[in-house]
């Protein structure tokens, strides 16, 4: 029996999704090799003990059954007013479906954008899962590269030149991999072209309580586009709930609507004990968001300054998010040469660029989530390493 082509070719012409570095790591580590791992976004610390005793509290209530399938008419209040504050953008809980976690979000706002064998423009260098995603909804996956030496900030022509026959764009900011928040010249370039070529923005938002340089600034608050972007968000990097798997898509009240039809046919819903400890964790407030993030901003610093004080890596001047993308090029190096090279030789796993697309080439991203003193010792090496090969 033949696999359908939509599951056989989520990865493309690659067997390789971008993972194999990260795989080879966990092998390792699970055959009891002692490995310093900065690969995934993954908190060094864990859900908040508080958020937990909600989860905990919600089950022994009887929140174990169905939810409702766009989720609790409180959490979506919740979400709602986060956006309208953070944004200034109205948003009432009729713009907001619950999602089982940020990528369940991306998948069902491409379902919304795309119908099968439509092109779908994302930003290169991009977040691993980003083209399978595409290619799952049937969509035909298309490439607009943001280069090094403009801070990996995107160039509206660049979309431009891609966007004839177009249905959509997907953007990042803050982005992973490369920390950089889309600056207002930069989204004014994207709204341009948006709104020019008629395409729907998908613009994935779980990074906007780590910002370190500039503001998070949501494309769907600028002129005309709050009816045609769909803004996907996380509870995952902001309250460290990974684990939790809690979402959302925020977009028009037409466009929710027929995204529950959606959640009907797939997820069914989020469990409600999780949704309770989202809305608990929302609670919180600013402070401990900011407290969560906290590490990340301190940790950066470390790896600056350690690259400041060699001169064969460069170090891209992450402006957000929970990591630092390096430029090793003048190893010689490819990023998937270079990581394995210093997985085998100092047993530090990091994410090869080129997990990451074209664009990042000859980079590799380090994940910021492991104790200070880790971090500064694993940096350390990494750069003796490659001081080593460029010598």
């Amino acid at each position: 029996m033949q696999q359908s082509r939509r599951i056989s070719t989520l990865n493309g012409d690659s067997s390789d999704d971008g993972w194999g570095l990260f795989n080879l790591a966990r092998k390792r580590k699970a055959d009891g090799a002692q490995i310093i791992e900065l690969t995934q976004g993954e908190h060094d610390i864990g859900t908040d003990a508080r958020i937990l005793q909600a989860m905990n509290d919600a089950t022994r209530r009887g929140v174990t059954g169905y939810s409702p399938v766009p989720g609790m008419a409180a959490l979506r209040q919740a979400v709602a007013e986060r956006l309208t504050e953070r944004t200034g953008v109205a948003t009432t809980p009729d713009h907001v479906q619950i999602t089982p976690g940020g990528q369940a979000g991306l998948f069902a706002a491409h379902c919304a954008a795309c119908d099968p064998g439509d092109r779908a423009l994302f930003i290169d260098p991009y977040y691993a899962t980003y083209p399978g995603t595409l290619r799952a909804v049937g969509a035909v996956p298309v490439a607009v590269e943001a280069r090094s030496r403009d801070g990996f900030q995107p160039r509206g022509t660049a979309i431009a030149e891609k966007a004839a026959g177009a249905k959509s764009l997907l953007i990042n900011t803050p982005n992973n991999p490369t920390g950089a928040v889309y600056s207002p010249e930069t989204l004014a370039g994207i709204t341009g072209a948006v709104r020019d070529h008629d395409l729907w923005l998908i613009s994935d938002e779980v990074y906007d309580t780590q910002v370190w340089q500039g503001r998070h600034l949501s494309p769907r608050a600028l002129p005309d586009m709050a009816e045609r972007t769909l803004v996907v968000g996380s509870m995952s990097k902001s309250h460290a709930m990974t684990g939790s798997r809690l979402g959302w898509v925020v977009g028009p009240p037409e466009v929710v609507e027929n995204l529950t039809f959606l959640a009907n046919a797939t997820t069914y819903g989020v469990p409600g004990f999780v949704q309770e400890a989202g809305l608990f964790a929302l609670s919180l407030g600013t402070d401990f968001e900011a407290e969560i993030a906290a590490p990340f901003r301190r940790r950066r610093e470390t790896v600056l300054r350690l690259v400041e004080a060699q001169n064969v890596v460069r170090a891209i001047p992450a402006q957000g998010a929970m990591y630092t993308m390096l430029d090793i090029r003048a190893t010689g190096l490819s990023g998937e040469d270079f990581g394995r090279r210093l997985l085998d030789e100092e047993a530090i796993a990091v994410m090869p660029g080129e997990s990451f697309g074209h664009a990042a080439a000859g980079h590799v991203r380090l994940a910021l989530t492991v104790g200070d003193d880790l971090l500064e010792d694993a940096v350390a090496r990494l750069l003796r390493l490659a001081a080593a090969l460029a010598g």
